[in-house]
């Protein structure tokens, strides 16, 4: 006795009953596997694929398997706006990372401006400039000296996979200094 589905539309049903039947028969020499590719194709043919609920939308993959134990801290820690203690420490390196560089650039960029202009620096102008370039140097590498303490912290308390380099000091100063001349 076979299963009738009395809420379907009878239209469908005698359709589909139809199709069935003029399926060809399948060989008993093939995978499980193709059975379910070849049903699939007929059905996405037929178009019973199309207008499904979600089409189109983002997956939520929400479920973190990977976090064990953790993962029911790290969804409430999520759920109010904050990262684990090691994700919050990478945000803050790469942030003050980003705020050395840019002073850094802007001092770079003074030199620059220095030195291209038609009228060459006055003498209060050059001393005051390398002035600021060693505040900035010495600012720097207070900067990266804190900045590779941090690192040295992250990468006690985090899996290999997110661990960074720690930043080579006397090279960033030297090519600091190499972009940046002081005046004579």
């Amino acid at each position: 006795m076979d299963f009738v589905d009395y809420r379907k539309d009878p239209n469908k049903l005698q359709k589909a009953t139809e199709e069935a039947q003029e399926r060809p028969r399948r060989r008993n020499g093939r995978n499980f596997s193709d059975y379910i590719e070849e049903i699939i194709l007929e059905a996405q043919e037929r178009g019973e694929f199309s207008n499904l609920e979600g089409t189109g939308k983002p997956l939520n993959l929400e479920d973190d398997h990977g976090a064990g134990d953790m993962s029911m801290a790290y969804h409430v820690l999520k759920s109010n706006g904050y990262a684990p203690p090691q994700i919050e420490l990478l945000k803050e390196i790469r942030a003050l990372r980003e705020q050395a560089e840019v002073k850094i650039a802007r001092v770079i960029h003074r030199g620059q401006q220095l030195r291209s202009r038609r009228v060459p620096p006055l003498v209060s102008e050059q001393r005051a400039f390398n002035d600021t370039v060693n505040k900035a140097a010495a600012e720097y590498e207070r900067a990266l000296r804190e900045l590779n303490g941090k690192i040295l912290t992250l990468n006690l308390t985090t899996p290999t996979a997110m661990h960074q380099p720690t930043l080579d000091i006397e090279k960033l100063l030297r090519q600091f200094h190499e972009s940046c001349p002081q005046f004579p």
